[in-house]
């Protein structure tokens, strides 16, 4: 633990807001919340067999500005598995959000999480698939969760569009959201993508988009009528494009480009969460309840 807060205090302010969020999505920065970063609560009890998931806020038109969240809470519904939302900034081990405790065990990464909760639980979501159609669910969660999601990092950080809708949603002011920027280039240009044009990079966003929308057709869900686990990593991040692209000159590149891709984000959202409007802050004028 020691290790980590000294890395944490040689990060300068960009890096430690990025790095509480896993680089990309931040919650809303202040005194109090890094304060508890540092500070030793006492352990809260939370009711045994229940998971509790921690997680940044609630979005503005989707329940969560990161895919990740959006990705594991749709798990735990489609598994009917009991949780409960912990929105804040308490980190996981890994300083990362999102995460979980079940039954006082901790476990970060939203993909290590499914992992866990399948083992404990006896839970199989791809139970229904053969061998090679949970390679081909493997492959599309990989292009995603380690591809695309790199772009809808650039899109919503780095290219030069509109960035009202994150001020608004973080309440930051601009210095704060050029720090933020700043530090997305350096990660983006590490780990490849950032390193292309923005045409070049819009050019694979569309070719990933693409793909999607060729292999789901006109099937119900990814792999057919049934969902599987791998919906809910490609219902997280497609949810990023189809209600949190504001301002980034794309936002109805589903609705135009990709109808299928619309209508399935449509579906996962009628399906797994018919309490969406109470999950969304409605871009900022009310407060979820949920």
């Amino acid at each position: 633990m020691e290790t980590l807060v000294n890395a944490y205090r040689d990060m300068d302010t960009s890096q430690r807001v990025l790095h509480a969020v896993g680089g990309v999505v931040v919650a809303v920065v202040s005194v109090v919340a890094i304060r508890k970063l540092f500070h030793k609560e006492t352990k809260k009890e939370y009711p045994r067999d229940t998971v509790i998931h921690h997680q940044i806020g609630r979005g503005p038109y989707a329940p969560s500005m990161t895919p990740f969240a959006v990705k594991l809470e749709t798990y735990l519904r489609m598994a009917r598995i009991p949780y409960q939302n912990v929105h804040g900034m308490q980190m996981s081990s890994k300083g990362k959000l999102t995460w979980i405790e079940y039954n006082g065990q901790a476990v970060a990464d939203s993909t290590l999480c499914i992992e866990f909760l399948n083992k404990k639980l006896g839970v199989d979501l791809n139970r229904d698939l053969s061998p090679a159609d949970r390679g081909v669910a493997q492959a599309m969660q990989v292009m995603v969760e380690e591809h695309m999601y790199w772009l809808l990092v650039l899109f919503r950080w780095v290219y030069d569009n509109d960035k009202s809708l994150l001020m608004k949603t973080f309440k930051w002011g601009a210095f704060l959201l050029w720090l933020v920027r700043r530090n997305v280039k350096k990660q983006t240009w590490s780990q490849g993508l950032g390193r292309h044009t923005e045409e070049e990079g819009t050019g694979m966003f569309k070719n990933d988009l693409q793909s999607l929308s060729d292999f789901i057709g006109t099937k119900k869900f990814l792999m057919g009528d049934e969902p599987c686990e791998t919906d809910c990593a490609v219902f997280g991040q497609l949810s990023q494009v189809y209600w949190h692209f504001r301002g980034t000159g794309h936002e109805n590149i589903l609705k135009d480009k990709y109808p299928n891709l619309a209508n399935y984000c449509e579906r996962m959202k009628e399906t797994f969460w018919p309490d969406w409007d109470q999950c969304i802050t409605h871009g900022g004028t009310r407060e979820a309840t949920k």
